[in-house]
């Protein structure tokens, strides 16, 4: 079974940062789409980050875009979201997610798997 654990959240202040990790095992996908959504309050869940395992290829939505980093292990059994330059509207509980290959318009969102989250919050 796929399994997807991720961790590093927490409270932090407006301007701060956080690494968040995700440890991913239990699929042996030749090529896969690995990434980040989140869903706050009262809100839907919106695919952040993702990035290919087999061209490094990145994606990121505009709201995120120059704050956070996403990247992989050389191993490929961990990818991580370095977000810096927090705002308050950042906070939400944080999700990976995996997909085999590289659809059209990926959206990690609606990927098939995925672990359970880990809450981020910033506070002004």
């Amino acid at each position: 079974d796929v399994q997807l654990q991720a961790s590093g959240g927490g409270s932090v202040q407006a301007g701060g940062s956080l690494r968040l990790s995700c440890e991913a095992s239990g699929f042996n996908f030749d090529d896969y789409a690995i990434g980040w959504f989140r869903q706050a309050p009262g809100k839907e869940r919106e695919g952040i980050s993702l990035i290919s395992s087999f061209s490094g290829s990145t994606y990121y939505i505009d709201s995120v875009k120059g704050r956070f980093t996403i990247s992989i292990d050389s191993a490929k059994t961990t990818v991580y979201l370095q977000m810096s330059s927090l705002k308050v509207e950042d906070t939400a509980v944080y999700y990976c997610a995996v997909d085999k290959g590289w659809a059209e318009n990926p959206d990690p969102a609606t990927f098939p798997h995925r672990g359970q989250g880990t809450l981020v919050t910033v506070s002004s």
